[in-house]
């Protein structure tokens, strides 16, 4: 393998990454000429990546494209365990048949990324699958509990007196055992992971194999701009999102994060990033104009050009220049849909949150409150305010009520800044 590229090296191990433990023992694998193995473990606790999952994944790619193998832990056991990762609490426990059903989804996400030619996709019950009770206790053997509750999480549920389960104790060491089955030479994961990255490498040097290089990434806030990006935190950007929700969730992103997005999912120059950032910064340009150009740049990636182009002037069609969208969904009202009153002519009257459910408009009758509350559903062209009681307020032709609202036929009704049905009858 040739000598790496001065700014290709400095791609590799500064953009995008937190640290590399030893950073000096990376520089010189990558220089021996040797194909490494790059270990990277998702456990499938639900079934779609997002954007927060693809910094790292950018990281193995451009390792791929030097030569190196990836190798793909799919946690099917791990997964069953529950990790905390940061969070104050013990995660859900999954059962197999769940698990399986999520892998299957990653595996096709995964390749959206990284090159399937160079990459092995593994689970660990291939090893754990063999485990004894014995394997067990001789894995717990060599840490103690004192090792363990050094973790910042575990730390402060101890101090707090809050629950740690014996079963979470047993992650890191499953995680690090992970690295001595594939005898990884690079681990990867996010600044969270570090004490369970750790753990695979003092394990490997424990059975006697060179232990891994730590090589963790910063984690990706989500569409909040504060809390790291999650699906139960519903602050997400799905890779499988559709050109018009990608685009859209893209703006909506505050601008303090924007310069960090093309940092980590784009490949444009530092100093480009470093202009991005100081122009939003000094407020010399719309952050606007960032926003659309990330949003074309993802979702040209993981769709197409045309889609990008597409999304962009969607956007600026539906919320610059007021207009309704071109594309919307028929929602078909019959005497039996949820929510339904009554038929009025060429109204059909509706408690409002209930059929915000039915219509897809919202995922839970909760949230279809909070939306109302928010002045975020309109109805035949105009915002709903909530009323008190069943009293209701007049808006133009549009009795408005919470509970009794009067919606016309063949017009569009809109919750928050991109969710859309044309209202038909059956």
């Amino acid at each position: 393998m040739a000598k790496l590229d001065p700014e290709l090296l400095h791609r590799i191990t500064r953009r995008g990454v937190a640290e590399i433990i030893p950073e000096a023992e990376f520089l010189k694998r990558l220089e021996e000429g040797t194909p490494l193995k790059l270990k990277m473990g998702f456990d499938p606790s639900r079934p779609d990546l997002h954007l927060g999952h693809v910094v790292g994944l950018r990281k193995l790619r451009q390792l791929q494209d030097l030569g190196h193998e990836l190798i793909l832990i799919v946690g099917d056991w791990t997964a069953q365990i529950g990790d905390p990762s940061g969070q104050s609490d013990t995660r859900t426990m999954l059962d197999a048949a769940q698990v399986r059903e999520n892998a299957e989804t990653y595996m096709r996400q995964f390749f959206r990324v990284v090159d399937p030619e160079k990459t092995r996709a593994v689970y660990q019950s291939e090893w754990f699958g063999k485990f004894t009770l014995a394997s067990v206790i001789e894995l717990t053997s060599h840490f103690t509990v004192n090792q363990f509750l050094h973790r910042e999480d575990f730390a402060n549920r101890y101090a707090e007196q809050r629950p740690i389960a014996i079963t979470e104790l047993l992650y890191p060491l499953l995680q690090g055992y992970d690295s001595v089955a594939i005898e990884a030479d690079v681990e990867f994961g996010g600044t969270d992971q570090l004490f369970n990255l750790m753990v695979g490498r003092e394990l490997q040097e424990k059975k006697g194999q060179r232990p891994q290089i730590v090589f963790t990434m910063p984690i990706l806030p989500g569409t909040d701009g504060v809390r790291r990006m999650g699906k139960s935190l519903g602050n997400y950007i799905a890779i499988e999102d559709t050109p018009t929700d990608m685009f859209g969730k893209v703006m909506s992103l505050p601008d303090n994060v924007i310069a960090l997005y093309f940092e980590l999912l784009t490949d444009i120059p530092d100093a480009e990033v470093e202009e991005i950032r100081q122009a939003i910064e000094t407020h010399s340009t719309n952050p606007m104009e960032f926003k659309k150009r990330l949003g074309v740049e993802l979702v040209t990636w993981f769709h197409s050009a045309e889609d990008g182009e597409a999304a962009r002037a969607e956007f600026e069609r539906v919320f610059q220049q007021r207009e309704q969208p071109t594309d919307v969904p028929d929602f078909v009202v019959t005497e039996v849909t949820e929510g339904f009153s009554r038929f009025e002519g060429n109204y059909v009257v509706v408690d409002l949150a209930k059929f915000l459910v039915s219509a897809g408009l919202a995922s839970s009758r909760s949230e279809a409150q909070r939306l109302i509350k928010q002045n975020a559903v309109e109805v035949n062209g105009q915002k709903v305010s909530p009323s008190a009681g069943d009293t209701g307020e007049s808006l133009g032709s549009v009795a408005t009520f919470v509970s009794s609202t009067r919606v016309e036929l063949d017009t569009i009704v809109r919750a928050g800044r991109r969710r859309f049905v044309r209202v038909v009858r059956g």
